[in-house]
């Protein structure tokens, strides 16, 4: 199978008018049909619903709910707040300036990269897997030697990383990279489009796994659902 071609300039300046806020790694995936699915909360203002309540060998339902109530669902509570806030202010006279308003639009970067995140990675995994198959296989292969190697060099950006580690894909050039995340909007590459999101702030394996994150991330590997991977994949790279 052919190299992924790069993005021609048309397709680079159509991508970047996808990625709504800045071109962050996460920004482009807003979209009611890309690759984080139907049903963004950044689209309904509501959270998306769970695949799973457990996923027996990597989180317990005791691990899953507070993240996904309070981590998931909080982001995106103060993210709908500063969105409010914001069409509050541009639909007045007030001056845009001020600590305050410098303070909220950079936390609006930052929750809306969290929703979109958590979406990826509660979307990202499943009970029972599929094996890895497909195209985004074979790209793995071609850019790591294998999904082993992707693997490898996976974990170790997750084990490098405070916040998240990502498989994403450059618009820009069609490349695979691993990276290691430490906010929801540092870390990132500009042109980024998320595959694999794996959250590794303790909030997201603390209540299974208390301070092994190495055991978190060793199980993460093996419950990620290739399927909609390859989804994501086909998606982005058509």
């Amino acid at each position: 199978m052919s190299q992924p071609r790069p993005l021609s300039r048309r397709e680079v300046i159509q991508t970047a008018a996808a990625f709504g806020v800045g071109g962050t790694l996460t920004a482009g995936v807003a979209l009611a049909d890309g690759p984080a699915g139907p049903g963004s909360a950044l689209v309904t203002g509501t959270p998306k619903p769970l695949k799973y309540e457990e996923l027996p060998g990597l989180l317990t339902r005791a691990q899953v709910a507070p993240h996904y109530n309070a981590h998931y669902g909080g982001a995106l509570k103060r993210y709908l707040a500063i969105e409010q806030q914001l069409e509050r202010l541009f639909a007045g006279r007030d001056p845009a300036v001020g600590d305050a308003h410098v303070f909220a639009v950079r936390d609006r970067v930052n929750k809306m990269n969290s929703v979109l995140l958590h979406e990826l990675y509660f979307d990202g995994l499943a009970p029972a897997p599929p094996a890895p198959a497909g195209p985004v296989v074979e790209a793995l292969a071609r850019r790591f030697g294998s999904v082993d190697r992707w693997a490898e060099d996976f974990r170790t950006c997750c084990l490098a990383a405070n916040g998240w580690g990502i498989l994403a894909r450059d618009a820009v050039n069609g490349k695979l990279y691993n990276v290691a995340s430490d906010l929801h909007e540092v870390g990132v590459i500009w042109y980024g489009q998320p595959l694999v999101v794996c959250d590794v702030y303790e909030h997201a394996f603390y209540v299974d796994y208390q301070n092994r994150k190495a055991d978190y991330v060793a199980a993460f590997v093996r419950f990620i659902d290739w399927a909609e991977v390859g989804r994501r994949y086909q998606l982005l790279a058509r």
